[in-house]
């Protein structure tokens, strides 16, 4: 029963690394040698084995590329439309029982920490629903499978295959590699650029740790004393924004020093093809970077990430216009698709940046009293606001963001594309890299 903590965390399934080397040189500092051996066993294990991780995502992706065809094919030969088809076998599944509730909240009492069951409830409904609706997916997969005559192909994973190798057919139409590679190319870049990320940040982490220590040692002070100096005693507003700031200037200051090179080379970025509709935005229209962040008002993660986003943007200029997509984790944030409805509702009257600064700034109360009381803080029309807010066509606007993030495999918040490369380091360096990169491709253009 320990399944929902895997499911609540994203992490990465550690494969067999039997035979394989720890000892391949990621950095290099003054007299110093940074090698994966440096990094935490579950990340140094996928980081090793991560052409298997890559190659188990293929596999899960082609099973999902004909799981849609097969219900796309469905559809069609019922006269209905895909949505429909999953709605049906979504409606077998009962709600769980009180006592499966019960032995989920037991079972992960470590997970959950000081949190009672009511606090919690929603997020194990939500996991219950999930397990049994893939169920009775996965069964359905079968049933078609044999209605369509699905038959198999070449193994996606195999060497030396061309472009035109059909990977399945379905009622004689085949899927050729060239189909799956064009749908899911930046898919499968996302999923190796995430371990790479995940092993540098543990690398930094190791190598900033080591010339702490180091620099220490030569002011004959505690390394503790070396943060005090450079970072906690230069604190004036102690916000999160400042305090990244000061660590950074800490790590550039002693990178400089040490003369650190970082050998370990990421894969080349692939871009998602990414549709901003008409969705609610600051900057020009024409700016040279797209900054997209599909967003949960209700999520501390988003909260946190705002404001570092916004600041290293303003870096840039009208270079860089910054877009918002709807993304609430229904199933983990109660008040998060009201919140959305809400900013939708304030976007109607020019005040969604506005409004959601608030909404991040208030996340324990976003019930629909306070959305109300933060529309009038905000200057809106409140007649014009509530019927805005449960109006029906900006909840559908919401549910194809939602199908949108989950179409380029968007899982949690914040998730952001820049120029459609998604950002897989959510920090001030990462973005302003990113942004950098974007416009560097634009220049060679």
């Amino acid at each position: 029963m320990k399944v929902l903590a895997a499911y609540l965390t994203i992490i990465f399934a550690v494969v067999s690394i039997a035979g394989q080397r720890s000892d391949e040189v990621l950095a290099t500092a003054e007299g110093l040698t940074f090698t994966a051996s440096v990094l935490p066993d579950d990340v140094r294990n996928v980081f090793i084995e991560r052409n298997a991780a890559v190659a188990a995502e293929r596999s899960r992706l082609l099973g999902e590329m004909a799981r849609e065809l097969l219900i796309d094919a469905e559809a069609k030969a019922t006269n209905t439309t895909a949505q429909a088809v999953i709605e049906a076998e979504q409606r077998k599944v009962p709600p769980p029982t009180p006592a499966e509730i019960d032995r989920v909240y037991e079972a992960n009492r470590q997970v959950f920490g000081e949190r009672t069951l009511d606090q919690v409830r929603l997020q194990i409904i939500h996991f219950l629903r999930n397990g049994a609706e893939q169920n009775v997916l996965n069964e359905l997969t079968v049933r078609l499978k044999a209605k369509h005559k699905y038959l198999t192909g070449k193994d996606v994973n195999a060497a030396g295959l061309l472009a035109g190798d059909a990977l399945f057919t379905i009622a004689g139409k085949p899927v050729t590699l060239a189909e799956f590679e064009d749908r899911f190319r930046a898919r499968i870049y996302d999923t190796l650029a995430a371990i790479y990320v995940h092993a540098s940040e543990h690398l930094e982490d190791a190598i900033l740790s080591a010339l702490i220590a180091r620099e220490a040692k030569a002011r004959n002070i505690a390394p503790s004393e070396l943060i005090a100096v450079e970072v906690t005693n230069k604190l004036r507003d102690y916000t999160d924004v400042e305090r990244v700031a000061l660590e950074t200037a800490l790590k550039k200051k002693l990178y400089d020093k040490y003369s650190v090179k970082i050998l370990l080379t990421p894969p080349a970025p692939v871009a998602h093809r990414v549709s901003v509709d008409d969705e609610p935005s600051v900057g020009r229209p024409d700016a040279p970077v797209t900054v997209l962040m599909f967003s949960d008002f209700q999520c501390s993660a988003c909260a946190a990430t705002h404001p570092l986003l916004k600041q290293t943007m303003a870096e840039f200029g009208d270079k860089v216009r910054f877009v918002v997509k709807d993304f609430p984790l229904e199933g983990t944030h109660g008040n998060a698709f009201r919140a959305a409805m809400a900013a939708n509702a304030a976007a109607v009257q020019g005040k969604f940046f506005e409004f959601v600064e608030l909404l991040y700034g208030n996340q324990s109360s976003l019930d629909e009293a306070s959305l109300k009381g933060f529309a009038a803080e905000v200057g809106l029309n409140i007649k014009q606001f509530e019927i805005d807010f449960t109006s029906e066509k900006a909840a559908a606007e919401i549910r194809q963001d939602i199908a949108d993030g989950t179409r380029l495999g968007v899982r949690s918040t914040p998730s952001i594309f820049i120029n459609g490369f998604r950002l897989h380091r959510l920090s001030p360096e990462g973005i302003r890299a990113a942004i950098e990169h974007a416009l560097s491709v634009r220049g060679s253009k």
